[in-house]
């Protein structure tokens, strides 16, 4: 089945891919090293969530493409029986920065990137056609073209040169996906999505949207430092170039999702697809998604939404994480004063239960969104 994107009129949608489909406005955990972290395959079936997001970067440098490729793709090596997505790499080789002695970790020139590994310091090479191949091996239903993530306090010079050379880079990623038959090498298709730099120039992110959505791309994604970092700043640039950007094709947010009231904000803004790590690292941290959607608001009695599970208040509390939460962590009763002991006492089935509860927090808030979006839409008919 080619990759195939349906908007419906009330802004929701249907992306269908060769392992399934997935209804947009969506949620992607991400499985950096191909795993969600703590969570095995059932356990992220069971919070319902419908895509994920694996790292180019990470899978390159472990276990590597090949063994993930021979192993029948990353979803299959992870148990995953679902539609998956990969980053193209590049934001993870552009944040390297310094090393411990103060060396530069990656160079960046016309044709791509040189790099040292953050694990063995062994250097290695990216380009947009071996980030194409990288992805095709390992065969996620989207991939990402290659480009460089330009930070906000860039000089404009830089940011110039940037863009120009992600544009080009773009264009040689869409050679190579088109060379490479559009197809995982396990034969599945693929589809690649473009992604939209320009830091905090106006001028520069309309010329990026209208380039980028000139191109054959499949979907059109948003990044650089401020995109799901600033949350403020995502939505100025989202307002820059909304009108510019395809109805017919997924727009997609990248490292977006930290906070509740985000994911109420970017569905708000009429964005179809965003990731983060947020879910699964707060869990590890001990703070856990507690709240509900008000109106256009998401509403809580914890500070940004979380309860913070160490707290001594919750030593001997009954209750579970969240009344009405059906994550398999508050229907199965586990409590917060057991929650507290497991994670005051680092124990590792702490960490599974606390996840589930954040993932699947944040499927079912975007899953409330999508109905809210349904039920609006209706009573605009009436």
């Amino acid at each position: 089945m080619a990759f195939k994107f349906t908007r419906n009129s009330d802004g929701t949608g249907t992306i269908e891919t060769d392992h399934g489909e997935v209804q947009t406005p969506v949620f992607m955990p991400v499985g950096t090293a191909a795993t969600v972290k703590a969570l095995d395959g059932q356990d992220i079936r069971e919070t319902k969530t419908e895509i994920v997001l694996a790292n180019t970067y990470h899978l390159f440098l472990r276990p590597g493409e090949k063994i993930v490729s021979d192993m029948g793709g990353v979803a299959k090596f992870m148990n995953w029986d679902g539609p998956t997505l990969t980053d193209s790499g590049g934001f993870q080789v552009f944040s390297l920065g310094l090393g411990a002695k103060g060396e530069s970790l990656s160079k960046i020139d016309e044709e791509g990137v040189t790099f040292k590994s953050h694990l063995d310091g062994k250097m290695h090479r990216f380009t947009p056609e071996i980030s194409m191949d990288i992805q095709r091996d390992l065969g996620a239903d989207i991939i990402m073209a290659f480009d460089e993530c330009t930070p906000d306090k860039a000089e404009k010079k830089y940011i110039r040169e940037a863009l120009d050379r992600t544009h080009r880079w773009a264009e040689r990623s869409v050679k190579q996906w088109q060379n490479n038959g559009m197809k995982s090498t396990q034969g599945k298709n693929q589809a690649l999505f473009g992604i939209i730099q320009g830091s905090m120039d106006m001028e520069m992110r309309k010329e990026a949207a209208e380039f980028i959505t000139s191109l054959p791309f499949s979907g059109i994604a948003l990044g650089g430092e401020t995109v799901g970092y600033n949350m403020e700043g995502t939505l100025e640039v989202i307002g820059w170039i909304k009108h510019l950007l395809p109805k017919n094709k997924p727009v997609y947010t990248m490292g977006l999702g930290r906070d509740p009231q985000n994911i109420v904000d970017i569905i708000s803004a009429g964005i179809d697809m965003f990731d983060c790590v947020a879910p699964t690292r707060l869990a590890r941290n001990g703070a856990l998604y507690h709240g509900e959607i008000r109106g256009e608001k998401f509403e809580s009695e914890f500070s940004n939404g979380r309860l913070n599970i160490s707290n001594a208040k919750f030593d001997k509390d009954k209750s579970v994480i969240m009344e009405g939460c059906d994550c398999y962590t508050c229907l199965s009763g586990y409590s917060r004063g057991y929650l507290n002991h497991l994670y005051r006492s680092k124990e590792l089935s702490y960490y599974r239960l606390a996840s589930i509860h954040n993932v699947r927090f944040m499927v079912r808030l975007v899953e409330q969104m999508r109905e809210k979006m349904k039920k609006n839409s209706r009573n605009q008919e009436l």
